[in-house]
């Protein structure tokens, strides 16, 4: 399989393809593994700027050593610009958002292999088409994704976890979502434990792990909880929508389950069904403009 190691490969291998009528699968027939350098760290404002080979583990130890992290745990050990083409996310997920919600800006290489560019470094830059979002969960089918840029969170000094057995999920998961607690994750394992981590300064995580105990009991754990999570997450056949108002109701029509309140995911081992990824017409119309306008040759499969 072909790796490319700057920008001017992926750009003249995607031209070629598109000039010869070649079809390319974004990390299968092309991937990005000799891409894989630290661009930038502005630790001061919180931003990176890396190629999209760099694995994510990489990445976070590179930012561990400065306090920083990227708020992104997903399943195993993605490349970044896999974790972008998959718009994966983990437990973190329920207080900071997807990789759409962090990224800042990309270049992206087009199948024509043009090079494009959209967004930026800053958090608060607004300028442009936001192809950096778009091309989230694109799955490589809109463009080969060759840099990013992220927005930072400082390294949590206290981290600890709350697990709650019980047949009342649902109930739980309410009471702590009205409270006032700010937990970074909050995972129900169906059947039967609610997860719940909270971050940050050591007396304000001890003050939350308390207050969250009066509301719904449970014992502390240790961080296999989350590894679980994970590896679940990794081994679901499917992931269910369900409107995170109606947890109760999507518990009910589940056997086993990682859930996801606050996004309003289940990942499950069940085998998917008719209506798990159903899209509307319009929706699809849509999205094959949006191909059409990035890629009108149709390189990118």
């Amino acid at each position: 399989m072909p790796s490319v190691s700057s920008l001017e490969e992926a750009s003249a291998y995607l031209a070629s393809a598109a000039a010869e009528g070649r079809r390319v699968r974004i990390g299968e027939d092309l991937e990005t593994g000799g891409l894989d350098a630290v661009l930038e760290h502005e630790a001061g404002d919180l931003t990176c700027t890396v190629e999209a080979g760099v694995r994510l583990s990489a990445l976070q130890a590179a930012l561990a050593a400065h306090g920083q992290r990227l708020s992104l745990d997903p399943p195993g050990d993605p490349t970044v610009g896999a974790l972008l083409a998959r718009n994966a996310s983990g437990p973190l997920r329920h207080r900071f958002g997807a990789p759409r919600d962090l990224v800042l800006g990309v270049t992206l290489v087009l199948g024509d292999g043009t090079v494009a560019s959209a967004g930026g470094k800053v958090v608060k830059n607004v300028a442009g088409y936001d192809l950096a979002r778009l091309v989230c969960g694109s799955q490589g089918r809109l463009a080969l994704i060759a840099r990013a840029s992220f927005r930072l969170h400082p390294l949590p000094r206290a981290r600890r976890t709350l697990v709650v057995e019980t047949p009342q999920a649902a109930d739980a998961v309410r009471a702590l979502r009205r409270s006032q607690l700010e937990p970074s994750a909050l995972d129900v394992l169906h059947p039967g434990r609610v997860a719940v981590l909270f971050e940050g300064a050591e007396r304000a995580v001890e003050a939350q792990l308390v207050h969250a105990r009066m509301l719904v009991g449970g014992e502390e754990a240790d961080d296999g909880v989350w590894e679980e999570s994970r590896s679940r997450q990794g081994e679901a056949r499917s992931r269910r929508r369900f409107d995170p108002g109606r947890l109760g109701d999507a518990l009910a029509g589940l056997s086993e389950a990682v859930v996801r309140p606050a996004a309003g995911i289940a990942y499950t081992t069940a085998a998917r069904e008719p209506g798990d990824a159903a899209s509307s017409e319009a929706l699809d119309r849509l999205l094959a403009r949006i191909k059409a306008e990035l890629d009108p040759h149709g390189v990118l499969a």
